[in-house]
């Protein structure tokens, strides 16, 4: 992520936490929506869900600056999200339900280079998340990659 778009997922940020009890209910509304099959993974209630989401997604946004002394838990966190039976597919439905809900909740604030920055934020680190939970497959996926650039 370049300087500038740590600084544009942070000034966001600052507007969605505003709205944050709102914003859960839109994602997890969606997440739903475009990916039921995990919506029995969740057996909390989901005030209590989205209040651990917003919490996380604040730790993220504060660290995206020194990334590096988060990665362990970020790592860890993806870790402990295996046995509930999340797999690498959800991490793209639950990348798109938090575009749409920034999307949403934003409004015109939502501008194309924010949702640019968000993009690659979101893409680092379910990038870092889905290489801890999954380092074998996401080995092959990252080897396929490899040679279908190379052909």
């Amino acid at each position: 992520m370049t300087p500038e778009q740590v600084t544009l997922v942070k000034q966001s940020w600052e507007q969605v936490l505003e709205i944050q009890h709102q914003a859960a209910e839109l994602f997890y509304r969606r997440l739903f929506t475009i990916a039921p099959d995990v919506q029995p993974m969740f057996k909390r209630d989901l005030a209590v869900q989205g209040t651990m989401l917003m919490a996380t997604l604040n730790a993220v946004v504060s660290s995206l600056d020194r990334l590096e002394p988060m990665l362990p838990a970020v790592r860890n966190l993806a870790r402990r999200h295996v046995p509930w039976g999340v797999k690498p597919e959800h991490y793209d439905a639950v990348g798109e339900a938090l575009l749409w809900t920034l999307a949403e909740g934003l409004g015109p604030a939502f501008t194309a280079p924010v949702c640019r920055a968000w993009t690659a934020a979101y893409s680092t680190l379910a990038t870092v998340m889905k290489e801890a939970a999954y380092p074998v497959e996401f080995a092959i996926a990252a080897e396929y990659q490899r040679t279908q650039l190379a052909a």
